[in-house]
C-alpha cells in the first residue's frame, strides 16, 4: 500500500509547543503554590495570586493541554484514515491562532482583565479569536475524516470529534456577554442561572476537553506503544457512547449547598455516580489492553507514563462520584480536598497521558527512531509520579482536616475553630505540595533538555547524509 504523504509541519509545531507551555503553566503553578505556602512571595498587584492561578489554569488546561490535543488529533486523523490533511493553509493559521489566544491571556489575566468565569476567564475579544480558530480546526478534522481512504472511522476520533463539537456548543453558549468596552463585558445570565451555565461548561470542560479529548489519545498511542490491539473494539464504542450520553448531566454537583434548585443539585449527584460504569469500562479497556505485553513496562517508560495515566484515571474518575455525593460533599466542598482531586486527574491523567503521546511523536516528528535518552524518560517518569502522588495526598489530608475544623462546634453552638486556625494547621500540606510540584516541574524541565538534544541529533544526522 502506498504510503500518503502526511503533514507532519503542525503536528511537529504542536508537539514542541507542548513542552514549552507545559514548562511555562507549571512554573507559574509551582509560583502560586509557594505563595500559598509562603504569603510573602505575594509581591505584588499583578503577580499575587490572585492573578497569576487563572493564569495557570489557562496556560496548563489550553496552552499545554491544547497544543497536546492539536498535535496528537491532526497525526492520529491522518494516520488513521491514510491521507494528508484537509487544507495546506488552515493548519498554520490554527497553530499561529491559538497559540495569539495563549500569549493573548498571559498578558490579559495578570492585568486583571476577566470574565471571573472559571477555565473561561478570557474577555470577548479573545473569546471571538477562540471560536474561529475552533471552527477552522473542527474544518480541518472533519474534513480530513470526510476524505478518508479507509471505510471505517477509527474509535479515537470518535472521540476527538466529540471533544470538537461539545467544546464549540460549551464555548459559545457560555461566553455569551454584553461588551462594555473592549477589556470588560457582563454574562449575559444572571444570578443562579449563570452558575449552572458555568459550571455545565465548566465540568464538561472537564469531561470534553479534559477526558474526551485525551481518551482519544489514550486510544491510539496505548496500543501503538504497547504494540497490542485495542482490548475489546465494542467496549471502546460503548465507552464513547455512554460518556457523551451522561457526562453531560454531572455539572450541577459543583453547585451543591448553594441556590441551585435541589432537584438540579440530586439530578447532578446521580448522573456523577452513574457516569463512575463507563469512565471504568474505559479504564480497563486501555488496561487490558496491555494482555501479553506487561513485560514491556520493564523496559518502556513511555509505555510507563501511559498505563499510570490510566490508574490515576480510574481512581480520579471513582473519586469524582464519591464526592458529588451531597453528604462526603459537605465535607469536601470549598477544601484542598477538590484542588487533590483536580490534580489527581490534571497531573496524573491529562499530563502523564499527554507526556507518554509526546515522547511517541517527537522521534517521528524528527525523522529518528528513539529520543536522546531513554535514561532521562525514565528519570522524568519517577519525577512525575511521586510528584504527583506527593501533591493529591498533601491537598487530600489537608482537605479532610479543613472540612472537619471548619464542622467543628462547642457546646453553646459557637465554632470551635477560626478559619485563620484552619488555614495555619494547613502549612505543612502546602509545603508538601509545593516540594511535589517543583518534582513535576523539573521532570517537563528534563523533556525539553531530551526533546532538545533528539532535534540536534536529527539536525546532524541530516547534515552527515551524502548528497
Amino acid at each position: 500500500m502506498e504510503t500518503p504523504d502526511y503533514n507532519y509541519k503542525v503536528v511537529r509545531q504542536f508537539t514542541v509547543m507542548t513542552v514549552i507551555w507545559g514548562i511555562v503553566g507549571m512554573l507559574v503553578g509551582v509560583v502560586i503554590a509557594a505563595q500559598l505556602a509562603y504569603p510573602e512571595l505575594n509581591l505584588n498587584q499583578y503577580l499575587h495570586f490572585g492573578r497569576l492561578r487563572p493564569l495557570h489554569t489557562n496556560a496548563v488546561i489550553f496552552a499545554f493541554g491544547g497544543s497536546a490535543l492539536f498535535a496528537t488529533s491532526f497525526y492520529v486523523v491522518q494516520r488513521t484514515c491514510q491521507v494528508r490533511l484537509c487544507s495546506e493553509v488552515l493548519p498554520g493559521f490554527i497553530f499561529w491562532g491559538w497559540n495569539l489566544v495563549i500569549v493573548l491571556a498571559a498578558i490579559t489575566l495578570p492585568l486583571g482583565m476577566t470574565s471571573s468565569k472559571e477555565y473561561a476567564e478570557l474577555e470577548w475579544p479573545i473569546d471571538i479569536l477562540i471560536t474561529i480558530v475552533w471552527v477552522a480546526y473542527a474544518y480541518v478534522f472533519f474534513g480530513t475524516i470526510a476524505k478518508r481512504k479507509t471505510s471505517h472511522i477509527y474509535v479515537a476520533n470518535w472521540f476527538f470529534g466529540g471533544f470538537i463539537l461539545t467544546v464549540a456548543i460549551l464555548h459559545v453558549i457560555n461566553s455569551a456577554a454584553v461588551p462594555v468596552n473592549l477589556f470588560k463585558s457582563y454574562s449575559a445570565y444572571s444570578g443562579a442561572m449563570d452558575a449552572m451555565v458555568q459550571w455545565w461548561y465548566g465540568h464538561n470542560a472537564v469531561g470534553f476537553f479534559l477526558t474526551a479529548g485525551f481518551l482519544g489519545i489514550m486510544y491510539y498511542f496505548v496500543p501503538k506503544q504497547a504494540e497490542r490491539p485495542v482490548y475489546s473494539y465494542r467496549l471502546s464504542i460503548v465507552h464513547f457512547w455512554s460518556l457523551v450520553a451522561i457526562y453531560i448531566w454531572a455539572g450541577p454537583h459543583h453547585l451543591h449547598y448553594t441556590a441551585l434548585p435541589d432537584w438540579a443539585q440530586s439530578l447532578g449527584m446521580v448522573m456523577s455516580l452513574i457516569l463512575l460504569a463507563p469512565s471504568w469500562g474505559g479504564m480497563i479497556n486501555g488496561i487490558m489492553t496491555l494482555s501479553g505485553a506487561w513485560h514491556k513496562l520493564r523496559t518502556d517508560p513511555i509505555l510507563r507514563f501511559l498505563v499510570v495515566s490510566l490508574s490515576f484515571y480510574g481512581m480520579s474518575t471513582f473519586e469524582g462520584p464519591m464526592m458529588a455525593i451531597k453528604t462526603v460533599n459537605a465535607l469536601s466542598h470549598y477544601t484542598d480536598w477538590t484542588i487533590g482531586h483536580v490534580h489527581s486527574g490534571a497531573l496524573g491523567w491529562v499530563a502523564m497521558v499527554s507526556i507518554g503521546a509526546i515522547y511517541h511523536l517527537i522521534p517521528i516528528m524528527f525523522g529518528r527512531k528513539e529520543m536522546y535518552s531513554t535514561a532521562m524518560i525514565n528519570l522524568h517518569f519517577w519525577l512525575a509520579t511521586l510528584g504527583t502522588v506527593l501533591y493529591i495526598a498533601a491537598m487530600w489530608v489537608n482537605g479532610i482536616m479543613q472540612g472537619l475544623m471548619w464542622r467543628a462546634y462547642n457546646e453553646d453552638g459557637t465554632l470551635t475553630y477560626s478559619f485563620v486556625e484552619s488555614v495555619a494547621a494547613s502549612h505543612d500540606g502546602y509545603v508538601v505540595r509545593l516540594i511535589g510540584g517543583v518534582m513535576f516541574f523539573a521532570g517537563m524541565l528534563l523533556m525539553a533538555y531530551n526533546l532538545y538534544k533528539t532535534a540536534q541529533q536529527a539536525k546532524l544526522e541530516k547534515c552527515e547524509l551524502p548528497a
